[in-house]
């Protein structure tokens, strides 16, 4: 019960303000409901299906705020126009409304992501308070205009066929699984299964499984992870000293958290989209076993990764420019959008250009490949983690002198003690639930299945494998009753990546 308080103090939780996926009304009310209704026009053409789901899917987003319906729906009609205009112009024309197309998404992005915070740092250059908009953040507004751009600029390229139903394009950009919180879902990936899928009793088992494991993965790790992490990060930001002990053990804490609730809402979307017959590419990789700073970005938020990789990195020439001033530059602007895109704030946009330097270090030394001997490969892989857990430090602060602040607590620079009760305190408290999840960031079960492979026979290895058939959906339901528990209680439920 002790994460009550902290969800009083901290003012987190979203209520009924906005429907995430671990949240009783989902669970109990909209799945149920948008599910069933969905199967019952089963015999009916694919049209009827998609436009249930596409009228779902603005239910859902209206439950956290319904004016905002109507920024999703101009995005919607706007892209729609861009991707007839790319396909059917040529020349100059297309590559002018490829521009329009870019000017007025990046414009929206602009304006409720960034316009205040522009507002606010020209006024301190300028030595005058600027009036502030007001304008609120619609949730997931990154996540739809990326995927509206990739819509557009696939035409553009020859890579897709325009929609000529208005009604695709919308279902693709507003699909609920994915529509607040990513992956974000590239529109070559699903066109045709947008048309033409086809939902199966094994599929829908799948989405099922894939669902209760992000759901338990975000309820029981992430959410009590938070409790640490957050209290930690709340005392620095307010001024607090606090022990290098709980500093360490805070961002260790958000480094799970983060990992499990954002890897946990990738599974409940993938999960998702399995039970309407959709199939979305994997969003994480197991990102903390990475050899390198490189692989962890291949690892981890693939969807973003790769998105940035294919509409910014190549064609401003990627690598295969024989300057190396060139590739920098081209990775400087890569990572300067990411730190951007993440959010209005200069811890975001540090965090962004901390990876930079990363990134050109191993690519101007050309580590870890030089290594050739073990003990430095497992060093350099010990310091990778490291350099993503600082990174961290600096993504979750609210402010630069929060990080400085954060920094010189984790290392003694701060006149503190390196124990104190809190740390004592947070993990008699977690400590179950670190291990599990500092467990669960290893391919574990991957790792078992290799060795029970070479150990076992093949008699002993099918009886494992029918065990399993058994148990895991038995073991599926008990966890998931347990992670329900949480949400009876009104246990700390937030969602991170709904903030971007």
């Amino acid at each position: 019960m002790f994460a009550l308080e902290v969800k009083k103090r901290h003012n987190y939780g979203y209520g009924a303000l906005i429907m995430i996926f671990s949240s009783n009304i989902f669970l109990f009310g909209f799945l149920p409901l948008a599910a069933l209704v969905y199967y019952l026009l089963k015999p009916f053409p694919i049209l009827w299906r998609n436009i249930w789901l596409f009228l779902a899917s603005l239910f859902f987003y209206a439950w956290g705020e319904p004016k905002f319906v109507a920024v999703m729906l101009l995005s919607i009609l706007m892209n729609y126009g861009f991707g007839l205009l790319a396909e059917k112009w040529d020349g100059s024309k297309k590559k002018t409304a490829l521009i329009v197309m870019l000017v007025f998404n990046i414009g929206i992005l602009f304006v409720f992501k960034y316009l205040n915070f522009t507002l606010s740092v020209a006024g301190r250059l300028l030595g005058d308070r600027l009036p502030q908009t007001g304008i609120a953040l619609p949730i997931g507004i990154s996540f739809f205009t990326f995927q509206a751009i990739s819509y557009v600029v696939d035409v553009y390229r020859g890579k897709s066929r325009a929609q000529k139903n208005p009604l695709n394009v919308g279902l693709y950009i507003a699909f609920f699984p994915q529509l607040v919180a990513g992956p974000i879902v590239r529109y070559e990936t699903i066109a045709e299964q947008i048309q033409g899928r086809k939902e199966s009793v094994s599929l829908f088992a799948e989405g099922i499984e894939r669902f209760l494991r992000g759901f338990c993965k975000k309820v029981l790790l992430s959410n009590t992870l938070a409790v640490v992490a957050d209290e930690a990060f709340f005392q620095v930001s307010y001024g607090h000293v606090i022990g290098a002990s709980f500093a360490w053990l805070g961002a260790l804490a958000y480094t799970l958290q983060i990992f499990f609730d954002f890897s946990g809402y990738s599974d409940m979307a993938i999960g998702l989209g399995k039970l309407f017959g959709f199939e979305f590419e994997e969003n994480f990789n197991y990102p903390y076993i990475a050899r390198s700073i490189t692989d962890f970005w291949r690892r981890w938020h693939i969807s973003l990764s790769t998105w940035f990789r294919d509409y910014v990195y190549i064609p401003l020439g990627g690598s295969r420019s024989l300057e190396k001033r060139r590739q920098l530059f081209n990775l400087f602007v890569v990572w300067l959008l990411t730190g951007i895109w993440h959010g209005a704030n200069w811890t975001f946009l540090l965090w962004g250009l901390f990876y930079f330097f990363l990134l050109v270090f191993e690519k101007l030394t050309g580590l870890p490949d030089k290594l050739k001997r073990k003990p430095g490969k497992v060093l350099y892989r010990a310091g990778t983690l490291l350099a993503v857990m600082f990174g961290w430090v600096i993504f979750r602060s609210d402010s630069l002198s929060a990080v400085a602040v954060y920094f010189r607590s984790l290392f003694l620079l701060n006149h503190n003690a390196f124990a104190d009760t809190q740390t004592i305190f947070y993990w008699n408290e977690t400590r179950f639930y670190l291990l599990a999840a500092v467990l669960l960031s290893l391919p574990v079960c991957s790792w078992l299945k290799q060795l029970a492979a070479k150990q076992l026979s093949a008699r002993l290895l099918q009886l494992g494998r029918n065990a399993a058939a058994v148990i895991k959906p038995v073991f599926y339901i008990c966890l998931f009753l347990y992670a329900l528990s949480f949400l009876i209680i009104d246990f700390y439920n937030p969602f991170i990546y709904f903030n971007f």
